[in-house]
């Protein structure tokens, strides 16, 4: 074999891992101007969640008009009036400051003889039945200001438990069980939540304003991560090529 065979191989070796090296390098490149696409979006999204619980409150038909267009409700003002059907409410599993309990989802029924769910707020566990909190069970007409909620498409995850609609424990907010398992009519029943504002009720109980925006806005972290990569991959190889021709000039 020739001194020209044995070089060839030598030859295209580095013009190989040149190429690895630059697809890497563009992949890590790529993944970092992603994040902070994302990192833009997420500001944005979060402006625009404190603007909407910041402005006035609307009335109900008004967030009603806008689902049924396909409209974006979630986390607007509202407000709606009517009767609570306080031996109806349903019961979701949560924690609230610590605190382990439920949050009380109780139809209010509107003048048009229609149930929207009001999320009242925060009970807990040993407070989970009406009877040991009578004083917030509200019996004549009330106004209720809060955030409209959307409806859930479907169970979150696999991982969260199957709602227990026998012993009234909800663990995640399906709209329509919680509508049949109190013998309401779908069809009647508004298909959004509202979640009740912080207006205190009586004796405490429950405790409103429980709405929790819990948006996680780590894009930044991981735009420095991947752009990290990048430098750290331009530093080896410069300094790997720095060495062979360090070596190259030696011989």
């Amino acid at each position: 074999m020739t001194d020209i065979e044995h070089a060839a191989p030598r030859r295209r070796l580095p013009v190989f891992t040149g190429i690895l090296v630059l697809i890497a390098l563009a992949i890590l490149i790529s993944l970092g101007t992603w994040q902070v696409q994302r990192l833009y979006w997420k500001e944005g999204l979060l402006a625009d969640i404190a603007a909407r619980q910041a402005a006035s409150p609307v009335p109900l038909a008004d967030i009603e008009a806008m689902a049924a267009t396909g409209g974006d409700i979630e986390y607007r003002k509202v407000t709606a009036t009517g009767l609570y059907i306080n031996n109806e409410e349903r019961h979701f599993f949560a924690t609230w400051r610590g605190q382990t309990g439920f949050y009380v989802y109780t139809p209010l029924e509107l003048a048009d003889g229609r149930t929207l769910f009001v999320n009242r707020g925060f009970v807990p566990y040993e407070n989970k039945e009406p009877e040991m909190r009578m004083q917030g069970q509200l019996t004549d007409q009330q106004t209720v200001t809060g955030l409209a909620r959307s409806k859930l498409p479907g169970k979150p995850s696999w991982v969260v438990p199957d709602n227990d609609v026998v012993k009234n424990i909800f663990y995640w907010k399906d709209l329509d069980v919680m509508a049949e398992s109190v013998g309401l009519d779908k069809a009647r029943v508004i298909p959004f939540f509202v979640d009740a504002d912080s207006t205190p009720n009586p004796a405490g109980l429950p405790i409103g304003g429980v709405t929790q925006v819990d948006l996680p806005n780590d894009h930044l972290q991981y735009a420095f991560t991947w752009y990290g990569l990048a430098a750290v991959l331009i530093v080896v190889v410069a300094l790997s090529w720095f060495r062979k021709g360090a070596k190259a000039a030696a011989q």
